[in-house]
């Protein structure tokens, strides 16, 4: 059942509005009533509309795995025919930017849509004459009225122009404190009248636009109340009857699934799948055409409702005592114009066709955007572009096909969708399950042991094939074996005639103990190549599986082992499975017999290293190890000659360059004794003698460091070539 709309009295509006916002009492309320009735008198109804959301019912809904379902209403109108459709304040944004209206007849003209403001209520009730903004009390109302003309039905009834509204002190008996009371002054025919507002049971405004403003002020005020809820009117304009539709995109919760497996004691399986479906919009689903989809369109949220403002700064006027007369540059529409006119005038060709186009809209400096039609001769219709070119309306199937598009257009998932081929009723704020499969499966029952998962036991599970012919959605699935509860599991996207593994409890009747085993590394071969030493090492491991089986039946077991990249399999020659990080090997245990899997692994290192950051031992090394092919050796062996040979050379002007620091250490102690005996002495003479000797010997000394040095650069050039120039295998 869909809700009715509701009619509401003016009088009851008005009322309501003036009650919930002032929050008077009921005398003040009693006060106010004849103003309230004067409103009224010859007003409209505030809520009208041709045909409610009955005329449209909503007929297709697909809910999509991002967030989203599209909503369709269709339905026939006869003649010009306004439709209303209620929704949250916070599903607008949605509703401005996917929104698709379709007269299916051809209307006369484009439907239009609208739709209450979202401007701050203040904001709206401050554009009134009549200011209800900050919830006055009927004596400042009349306050704000100063100059107009009312009724006032009193002790003695006046009419005339209010002057103004006064509180008085006013005495009590009985020594009481005096109490403060409002009055209205109003000038009528025989002059100025004042009455305590309190003995005044009716006011009628005499202007009668002033009470239009009132009624709309209002009418603002009640509407706010129910802040929630917003109305949609959509107009289909025409003659005739003919059928519409009207379609839209909204947030909505995922649509999930769910899945029981049934295993029977002779191993036959039974698979029912259920869709969970939430219908969280305010209106029931009646028999409408539902479709699951797993697609995942992008979708997001744009502020379309709240309105913008840009605010501008404040000039102040500048006054000046004289001005100087002012030059101004031209339009360039103008300018462009005059330019083109000039042209035709001197007869070239091209002139009057450019002219045309500028003038259109089409072309020059102030036309249209690329060369677009002027908004004017714009196809008219809420749906435009590429479909109304072609001579028909957008279908909202076309519409839908724009969310998904991203999904079909590539891998983005798996893309299947559930038409549930009874209609659907669902009421509002209700959820449901939908049986969407339902037949026989085939199943292989295994013992799955992952030592990262579990160290001790492997884990009961099944390998489900999917025979159901449709795509299956992830969800959780809850296995029942010989008629009662085993575990839970979890099962991913499946399609048709694929295989998962799926686990639900822990087998603890079976045990596994793993343990590694580890070999020195070998090393395989060395390769020499421009200065480089590449060795090439093997790194073996094991891990066995001692799996004992304390159940009174045989079981398969299937280990699953981590799958390295670098690391290779050798033992056993192929894995029974392989995923993108495991190795799986499935292993008989009988009951009471041990069985055992050993997984062998290897993994070949290459490592280079520059032969001159080798010493002599270091290469000796290579040199005596067999895996070294004769040819590397011969070359190492005459890499360590050569180096040994610069080496010597070193030695030899090292040497050298130590006996002339000797020698200058001696020269210092000669010239110390010099200084102190006498120049004319035998020693001094001697002394003098010997220095001219070691000088002679530095200078022999030097001009063989300088020989050792230039032939040490040619070795080093020469060990240098020679490594360079190696290239064995």
């Amino acid at each position: 059942m869909m809700p009715l709309i509701a009619r509401l009295s003016p009088r009851f509006s008005a009322l309501r509005a003036w009650e919930l916002a002032t929050g008077m009492s009921s005398m003040a309320l009693a006060i106010a009533l004849p103003l309230a009735q004067a409103v009224g008198m010859g007003a409209t109804p505030l809520v009208a509309a041709e045909i409610g959301r009955d005329a449209v019912p909503l007929e297709k809904v697909v809910i999509f795995t991002s967030g989203v379902g599209y909503f369709q209403h269709g339905g026939e109108v006869d003649g010009s025919t306004t439709v209303q459709l209620d929704f949250q304040t916070d599903e607008i944004n949605d509703l401005l930017k996917s929104m698709v209206v379709q007269d299916l007849g051809g209307g006369a003209s484009a439907p239009t849509v609208s739709y209450a403001s979202r401007d701050p209520i203040t904001k709206t009730l401050a554009s009134f004459a009549i200011d209800l903004t900050d919830d006055p009390s009927i004596g400042t109302l009349l306050g704000r009225l100063r100059g107009e003309r009312v009724e006032l039905q009193a002790a003695s009834p006046v009419t005339g122009t209010i002057l103004g509204v006064e509180k008085r002190l006013v005495p009590t008996a009985d020594d009481r404190p005096p109490v403060e009371k409002e009055y209205i002054t109003v000038l009528a025919d025989d002059g100025l009248r004042t009455i305590a507002l309190e003995t005044v049971t009716r006011i009628r405004l005499v202007d009668a636009e002033l009470q239009k403003e009132l009624e709309k002020a209002l009418a603002v005020l009640a509407s706010a109340h129910d802040s929630d809820k917003k109305q949609v009117t959509i107009r289909f304009p025409g003659e005739g009857r003919r059928d519409v539709r009207i379609g839209y995109v909204q947030e909505m919760p995922l649509w999930k699934t769910s899945y029981r497996l049934v295993i029977d004691e002779d191993g036959k399986a039974f698979l029912q799948g259920w869709a969970i479906v939430e219908n969280t919009t305010d209106h029931d689903w009646d028999g409408v055409d539902l479709t699951l989809v797993s697609g995942r369109p992008i979708s997001f949220v744009m502020d379309l409702y709240q309105p913008l403002y840009v605010p501008r700064p404040e000039v102040q006027p500048e006054v000046y005592a004289s001005l100087l007369p002012q030059v101004y540059g031209q339009d360039m529409l103008a300018s462009e114009e005059e330019f083109l006119a000039r042209r035709m005038a001197r007869g070239e060709p091209q002139a009057e066709a450019m002219l045309a186009m500028d003038a259109a809209g089409m072309g020059g400096m102030g036309g249209g955007m690329g060369g677009m039609p002027p908004p004017s001769a714009a196809a008219p219709g809420v749906v435009a572009g590429k479909a109304m070119a072609r001579g028909r309306g957008l279908s909202l199937s076309e519409a839908a096909a724009a969310t998904r598009s991203l999904a079909e257009g590539g891998d983005l998932g798996e893309l299947f969708r559930y038409a549930i081929t009874e209609p659907v009723t669902l009421a509002r704020q209700q959820s449901a399950m939908l049986p969407i499969v339902s037949g026989a499966a085939e199943v292989e029952k295994l013992a799955v042991y992952d030592e990262q998962v579990l160290a001790k036991h492997p884990l009961s599970g099944v390998r489900l094939k999917n025979t159901t012919g449709l795509n299956l959605m992830q969800g959780p699935l809850t296995v029942f074996e010989a008629d009662a509860y085993a575990g839970d599991a979890r099962i991913e996207d499946l399609p048709p005639e694929s295989s998962r593994l799926m686990t639900y409890a822990v087998e603890l009747d079976v045990e596994v103990a793993p343990r590694s085993e580890f070999a020195p590394e070998l090393l395989t071969a060395v390769k020499l190549s421009k200065g480089t030493l590449i060795e090439t090492r093997k790194l073996t491991r094991k891990k066995v599986y001692d799996v004992r089986n304390s159940s009174d039946d045989d079981v398969n077991v299937l280990v699953e082992h981590p799958l390295e990249p670098a690391w290779a399999l050798t033992a056993p020659a192929k894995p029974d499975e392989t995923t993108r990080d495991r190795y799986r090997f499935i292993v008989n245990a009988k009951p009471g017999e041990p069985a055992s899997l050993t997984v062998a692994e290897e993994q070949i290192v290459h490592r280079s290293f520059a032969i001159t950051n080798f010493n002599d031992d270091a290469i000796a090394l290579y040199i005596r190890a067999e895996e070294v092919s004769p040819a590397v050796k011969e070359a190492l062996q005459e890499v360590v000659a050569k180096k040994q040979a610069i080496a010597l050379l070193a030695r030899e002007r090292q040497d050298r360059e130590r006996e002339i620091a000797a020698i200058g250490e001696e020269q210092t102690r000669i010239r110390d004794n010099m200084g102190r005996i006498d120049r004319n002495s035998d020693l001094y003479t001697r002394y003098v003698q010997k220095f001219d000797e070691q000088e002679t010997r530095i200078e022999d000394l030097r001009e063989q460091i300088a020989m050792r040095m230039e032939q040490e650069h040619e070795a080093q050039m020469a060990l240098d070539a020679y490594l360079i120039s190696i290239e064995i295998e």
